[in-house]
């Protein structure tokens, strides 16, 4: 972990194993089965499902997602708050699962869900929120 200025420490996430599988076009299903710690998993499967406009399904794999995310944040020292960087690529599944768990809360009217989501999203890598088109 490194300071921002603020002196909030980043937080940085070992390599996803799931991630070399999801890149080599496996199914995601079969790789969340794999790997069903894998935030990125499960954000994948989020973003699928929205994509096919099922958003109660999107929601679930994303909810699913936040929360695998969340565990391993605290496991490698993170406090609730400061930087988890979008540069930092073993980062991406957790705050895809955010981004998806936003969009997806937005889509079924869970609109308390969207803002809070979408706040730490931004709260956690503004990066990540422009890329993954969050206000």
């Amino acid at each position: 972990m490194t300071d921002n200025l603020l002196g909030m420490p980043e937080t940085r996430l070992p390599v996803d194993p799931a991630a070399a599988r999801l890149a080599g076009g496996d199914d995601p299903v079969t790789v969340a089965t794999a790997y069903p710690a894998s935030s990125l998993a499960w954000a994948t499967l989020a973003e699928h499902a929205l994509d096919a406009d099922h958003p109660v399904e999107a929601y679930a794999y994303a909810r699913t997602g936040y929360h695998r995310g969340l565990d391993a944040l605290r496991r490698s020292g993170w406090r609730g708050q400061g930087p988890v960087p979008w540069a930092h690529e073993p980062n991406r599944g957790f705050l895809r699962a955010v981004g998806a768990l936003s969009r997806a809360a937005r889509a079924i009217g869970e609109h308390d869900e969207e803002q809070r989501c979408a706040t730490l999203l931004r709260d956690s890598s503004r990066e990540a929120a422009d890329a993954l088109g969050v206000a």
